[in-house]
């Protein structure tokens, strides 16, 4: 990705997080805009939303229906070609980390081989 992509995903991110915290509120559910992908052509953009203590799916139904909103008021602290359209989804990289943490603490507690001595692998190569 080129670096003006990036920079405008970063300012998108940095916007979009600024109108949900100071103008939305989501029933003591903490709202986090984790990162933006914007197309090549700038028309629409990727938005990836974190929850924590609330209900994803009722967050995403409230931003879908203020997205135009959203956009208009991203649209004024913003100065893009065309205001890209935001597609919010549901970010569950937190969620997935947390699970392969669990899973490498699994894997940790189950038995070990046992380890070779030094002297026994060397016999082992000259046998």
């Amino acid at each position: 990705m080129s670096q003006r992509l990036d920079r405008i995903n970063a300012l998108l991110r940095r916007e979009i997080s600024t109108v949900l915290q100071r103008d939305f509120e989501f029933g003591g559910a903490l709202v986090t805009v984790n990162a933006v992908e914007i197309t090549q052509d700038l028309r629409e953009a990727k938005v990836f939303i974190g929850v924590i203590c609330g209900y994803g799916a009722k967050v995403l139904e409230q931003l879908g229906q203020k997205r135009h909103l959203i956009q208009r008021r991203v649209a004024k602290r913003v100065v893009l070609r065309c205001t890209p359209i935001l597609d919010f989804r549901l970010d569950t990289s937190a969620a997935r980390g947390v699970d392969m943490v669990n899973i490498l603490e699994e894997v940790e507690k189950l038995p070990k081989a046992p380890e070779l001595e030094e002297d026994d692998a060397g016999e082992e190569g000259n046998a």
